[in-house]
């Protein structure tokens, strides 16, 4: 896996990045005035929510259950010194569609704990909290 990142003409906070097959993405320093991107610390909740994400949604599928609507919200929290590393990510990953709550539940765990890269590769120096809403009812 290979990305390369350039710099926007005109700009010292304003990047684009670029995998292999050609996609590509803006990133901006959040620090700036009025930021036109994604920092990449916001890059790394957004990786997080969308590899939980692809995860749940396969998860569910192999079931023969089918998801109406996954949204995650995502809520990091950093250190006060530099480097300013998360030290909580929280999650609330937000299901729609005829799922049992046990199931529902378990593909998040699955997922946090086992399958998502990006959340086992965080979770050995940030604590990674999660909680499943299934068709507007938290589940415990």
């Amino acid at each position: 896996m290979k990305v390369r990142l350039y710099k926007k003409p005109n700009s010292d906070v304003h990047f684009e990045a670029e995998n292999a097959l050609g996609h590509k993405i803006e990133l901006y320093n959040s620090t700036a005035p009025d930021p036109k991107a994604p920092s990449p610390m916001e890059l790394i909740l957004m990786g997080t929510a969308g590899c939980s994400s692809i995860d749940i949604i396969h998860i569910l599928k192999k079931q023969n259950l089918e998801v109406k609507n996954l949204n995650v919200e995502v809520e990091g929290l950093r250190n006060d010194t530099d480097p300013k590393v998360f030290h909580t990510i929280k999650l609330m990953v937000k299901l729609q569609g005829e799922i049992p709550f046990n199931k529902a539940k378990r593909a998040a765990q699955l997922s946090f704990e086992k399958y998502c890269s990006v959340s086992k590769m965080l979770d050995q120096t940030v604590d990674i909290q999660y909680q499943v809403e299934l068709n507007g009812l938290l589940l415990e």
